[in-house]
């Protein structure tokens, strides 16, 4: 007997169903016999995309790997949508869930951090106490379990192992393995549910049980799609944080007291790297900074302090080394020494080939997302990026489109690529030039949501430009009418922090000097998901953000009613990757905005927009505050892109659009 909640899962995809599972058969089928075997398609908020592809990939048969770009996500398809449509199909199919070991308890490192007993407060230790009462009950060791303890506890870090410090088979508890018995159950699963991140670490560490999953794969299936060339780009490259050295050195400490005490003075090895590591922090006053390697004089003091690093590891490195086969754990810190001595080295040598980008004048020519011609896929861009406390040193692809090309090679198998926003209206080429795919077999399949009924975009009028010193002001000033109209019930997204802060502080001085009824709910002042449950829960909040709220946010009803965005999301160009692919273009002969930059912030404005209709009863206003939407020629291909809403200019019809909905309560 079906639930009821199977019954409607049958038949909720509707044609996003039976297109995606007419699609996902026909790429299946194409893969068997050598044929085009990627799919692409956008699907429109409501037309019920999850089932849509879960449909088929159960009916069809063989393994198949899901992907999400969220650990939410991940957690939402194994624990809800998987179950829902498995009872309404009444298939035996069997279903895991994989996750990135970070994720999951290391036995080894929860004992020796409560062996330790040292830990930076109280309540880090209380926490603790709640991981070890955790493991004696838990099945998987899936942190998610554990709500008690926050995300982002320093506990967390300790008591999970990384790639570098794992004991592997050495381990003593390597039978009862978390993260083991995790791949061992994917491995024998029929559906498998990773992420984004999981994917790709795997496709270029070998560390995450991908690499067994992948080649028994007849499907792999990516939701939130869009997010896959940021990941890929992430993982295609290769990155150094002085977090690893510190990390290093503290392990090298406790494992050679341990096991070498009368060998050598490791408290002093490693303090010597930990000095070292901190210096290259000191060598830039600023804050935080994203700047490629060209851009620093060469006499910049971080090469020096580089120097001094390479020696510190090397010495480290060398102690290691002589005392290795005394413990497996002594061991394993060896080859992530040598494995960290590798990465630095390509920075602390001859600075003649570290530029290559910027001294190749043919340098990536089709990096940017031009499919006409094949990125190279040796091309890459130095650069580095420095936090509060820490540094990473970057080296980047210009393009993962042959990267993932290659690995995409090989063995037939069907990819289907599904997000609501791969396209231009329509036109998928800028998505699939940057994944290396064949847009060919693409297809879009239109919200059932009545968009000229349930919304209304809102350009006002008179308004300075963006790169205006009082822009940020000005979006204030004439966002205000709106949310006393839509009397709460409010996103507040912005494409910088610094416009969060601003927009912040005078909200919180309008809402007490007018007497407004409306909690003030900023980035930062807590979690994501605790800002939004609050949000949800408020029913009449402003909530006040910037990227991570662009995306993966489902608010439906009268708590969001009114989405205001300050300004286009173009990507800022003095990142020092997009800066390359720019320049990349540019040296093509190809125009950097209309091949890359803008189809880039379509997408992402499109992201934006769709937080605002999630459901078929919802009703709202999408307020765009940059004037280019409407002044600009390409301002039209902008608007084209988003879901076809009424349009005014005018606050009195935003009054009017409010007036007309039921009173909130």
């Amino acid at each position: 007997m079906q639930s009821a909640a199977a019954q409607r899962a049958a038949q909720d995809g509707g044609a996003a169903a039976s297109a995606g599972a007419t699609g996902t058969a026909d790429a299946a089928a194409d893969a068997d016999s050598g044929g085009e075997n990627t799919l692409i398609v956008e699907a429109g908020t409501g037309t019920g995309k999850t089932y849509a592809y879960l449909v088929p990939a159960m009916l069809w048969g063989g393994k198949v790997i899901v992907s999400t770009g969220t650990k939410h996500l991940q957690d939402q398809l194994f624990q809800r949508d998987i179950p829902t449509v498995r009872d309404a199909l009444a298939v035996p199919v069997s279903v895991a869930m994989l996750k990135g070991r970070a994720n999951y308890l290391c036995h080894y490192y929860l004992q020796r951090t409560a062996d330790n007993g040292r830990l930076p407060s109280r309540q880090e230790t209380s926490y603790l106490q709640e991981i070890v009462r955790f493991a004696k009950l838990t099945r998987t060791g899936d942190k998610a379990e554990l709500a008690s303890v926050p995300e982002t506890a320093a506990v967390w870090s300790m008591v999970t192992s990384t790639r570098d410090n794992c004991l592997g088979q050495e381990c003593p508890h390597y039978k009862e393995c978390f993260v083991m018995q995790a791949r061992r159950e994917a491995q024998q699963a029929d559906l498998v549910v990773v992420n984004h991140h999981l994917f790709f670490a795997d496709i270029m560490l070998r560390d995450t049980g991908m690499a067994e999953l992948l080649p028994t794969a007849n499907t792999v299936i990516f939701d939130e799609a869009h997010q896959l060339p940021e990941t890929a780009t992430l993982f295609f490259g290769e990155t150094l944080s002085t977090a690893q050295l510190l990390e290093l050195a503290r392990d090298s400490v406790a494992e050679g007291l341990g096991h070498a005490r009368d060998a050598l003075d490791w408290v002093k090895l490693g303090a010597a790297l930990e000095r070292a590591a901190r210096d290259v922090r000191l060598t830039f006053k600023e804050d935080s900074l994203r700047v490629s390697v060209g851009q620093l004089p060469d006499d910049h003091p971080l090469f020096a302090a580089l120097d001094v690093l390479q020696r510190e590891l090397d010495a480290l490195a060398n102690a290691l080394g002589g005392q290795a086969e005394r413990a497996e754990s002594l061991g394993a810190c060896l080859r992530r020494a040598r494995e960290l001595q590798d990465l630095l080295a390509g920075w602390t040598a001859a600075p003649d080939s570290s530029e290559r980008v910027e001294r190749n004048p043919d340098a990536g020519a089709g990096s940017g997302g031009d499919a006409r011609e094949p990125a190279d896929p040796n091309e890459k861009v130095r650069w580095i990026e420095v936090f509060s406390h820490t540094v990473q040193l970057h080296e980047t692809p210009l393009s993962v489109a042959p990267i993932f090309a290659k690995q995409r090679a090989g063995v037939p198998r069907a990819w289907v690529f599904t997000s609501a926003t791969l396209s231009v209206r329509g036109d998928f080429t800028h998505y699939a030039a940057q994944m290396g795919l064949n847009a060919r077999r693409s297809m879009t399949l239109p919200s059932p949501f009545d968009y000229e009924t349930q919304g209304l975009l809102y350009v006002p009028r008179n308004l300075p430009q963006p790169s205006s010193p009082t822009f940020t002001d000005a979006v204030f000033d004439a966002a205000l009418p709106a949310i006393e109209a839509a009397g709460g019930g409010v996103f507040m997204l912005c494409t910088t922090l610094r416009a969060v802060d601003r927009i912040a502080m005078k909200l919180r001085d309008t809402i007490e000097a007018r007497g407004w009824n409306m909690p003030l709910l900023v980035q930062g002042d807590a979690s994501r998901t605790e800002l939004l449950e609050r949000f949800r829960a408020y029913g009449n909040a402003i909530l006040v953000g910037s990227q991570s709220f662009w995306e993966g946010v489902d608010v439906r009803g009268d708590a969001l009613s009114l989405v205001v965005i300050d300004k286009l999301p173009f990507a800022p160009p003095d990142d020092p990757v997009l800066s390359a692919r720019l320049d990349a273009l540019t040296k093509k002969g190809l125009s950097p905005f209309a091949v890359h930059q803008l189809p880039q912030a379509v997408i992402t404005l499109k992201q934006g927009a769709g937080r605002l209709i999630r459901a078929e009863t919802d009703r709202g206003v999408l307020m765009i505050c940059d004037t280019r939407l409407v002044d600009k020629p390409y301002g039209r291909r902008i608007w084209q892109s988003l879901p076809p809403f009424k349009r005014t200019r005018e606050m009195d019809v935003v009054r009017e659009f409010f007036a007309e909905r039921t009173p909130r309560v």
